[in-house]
């Protein structure tokens, strides 16, 4: 059966494994985990829904996704609230349900001195997410470089401290936790060893007693010859050792892409060939957009599916150069050059690898609408999201004139 292109593909045998290379590798490291699923990276309902009967809590970043969790079956106990755009009355609610709440801008300070204010009798748990010189320790290897992260308290200038204290100054607020995720280019073990030395010594000098310690995500996941789950667990346990203990401190982790990367990919179909001057164009139903939409890849996984029973398949040559280039109409909208293959024609198929994590999530609606998305299971594709229509785009919308009624 021939599927009309561009869509997704998530294989689920591929999604399986890796899911569970990440729990055993966890699971002999330490053992004390608990794995919060990067809603930002993929929130598609049935990815969700199948990591949830896995184990997993939702990792939120901004109220939508907090509502998406709950929508999709998650307790207010299993979120891993992070980042600065939260909304108070669900900042409250995770607090109060237990959940896992880490603490990262000013006005949640107020918050949560009013919010332990109004519930005097009910000791809260909350985390801190540290912002600290990664670059210092890793030299090269971080995404800002000496510019440094926007995120989370300073313990270079002494905001980490000041936090700290204000909130232990709260007679029925305890910190139990930190979060110390960063982003770095490298994704090398040696800077999850730095980001867990890191909590060590903030143990150390602030006396912590910690029932958590989160290092978020940004594992490498999907690449021959680059870190794994097995590589990096391991690592990180034997620095956390030296103050740390499995029986009094969990370990959470927030993976996202290096979850989905090898399992997913995007089929896309050549729908025109065209030559302008000295230039070969490949348009494609697919487009830069549904695959790089932050403009920043220089080059891309792919393999081919050709169509043989095109007419003239059979005289096929070699091309120095050929440029394939998405639907959209902007000329930056040119995925990749494809330099001495072989000349592609309308009906081949560019099936491009590795392509799961924040793509989808990040797809516009440009031009053409989300695509469908199907899982693969033991050779056979099911779809699991129908591609959008005008019906969709238009639902919760008003037409002139609607909204004086």
């Amino acid at each position: 059966m021939a599927y009309q292109t561009p869509y997704f593909v998530i294989d689920e045998n591929q999604l399986t494994k890796d899911f569970q290379m990440l729990k055993s590798s966890l699971e002999t490291s330490w053992g004390n985990y608990r794995i919060g699923y990067s809603f930002k990276t993929n929130s598609l309902p049935w990815l969700v829904t199948f990591l949830k009967a896995g184990g997993v809590m939702a990792e939120v970043v901004s109220d939508d996704e907090y509502s998406l969790a709950g929508a999709l079956g998650f307790s207010d106990s299993e979120i891993v609230y992070n980042g600065p755009v939260k909304k108070r009355p669900s900042f409250e609610r995770v607090l109060l349900a237990g959940g896992i709440l880490n603490m990262d801008g000013r006005r949640e300070l107020d918050w949560m001195e009013e919010l332990a204010a109004a519930h005097p009798t009910q000791t809260f748990r909350v985390g801190i997410r540290v912002n600290f010189d990664l670059e210092k320790m890793c030299p090269g290897q971080t995404t800002m470089g000496e510019a440094g992260g926007r995120f989370g308290f300073s313990y270079e200038n002494g905001t980490f401290a000041a936090v700290l204290e204000r909130v232990r100054r709260i007679p029925n607020v305890e910190v139990t936790g930190l979060h110390l995720h960063s982003s770095s280019k490298s994704r090398s073990v040696a800077v999850f060893e730095a980001i867990a030395s890191m909590a060590c010594k903030l143990k150390r000098e602030f006396s912590l007693n910690l029932s958590y310690v989160d290092l978020g995500g940004g594992y490498c996941g999907g690449l021959e010859g680059r870190p794994q789950y097995p590589d990096y667990f391991p690592a990180v346990a034997k620095v956390l050792q030296e103050e740390f203990t499995p029986e009094q401190t969990m370990l959470i982790v927030e993976p996202g892409i290096s979850l989905l990367s090898k399992a997913s990919t995007f089929v896309t179909g050549v729908v025109d060939v065209r030559d302008i001057g000295n230039e070969r164009y490949l348009i494609t139903d697919g487009s830069r957009f549904n695959i790089d939409p932050t403009m920043i890849k220089s080059s891309h996984l792919f393999h081919l599916e050709l169509n043989e029973a095109n007419p003239g398949a059979e005289q096929r040559k070699t091309m120095a150069h050929q440029c394939v280039s998405g639907y959209s109409c902007m000329e930056v909208d040119r995925i990749f050059e494809y330099r001495d293959g072989i000349e592609l024609m309308e009906g081949d198929r560019i099936v491009y690898e590795n392509v799961g994590g924040y793509t989808m999530s990040l797809n516009p609606l440009f031009i053409q609408y989300f695509p469908d998305v199907y899982i693969r299971r033991d050779g056979k594709l099911y779809k699991i999201r129908n591609r959008w229509t005008p019906k969709e785009y238009m639902q919760n919308s008003m037409l002139y004139g609607e909204e004086q009624k």
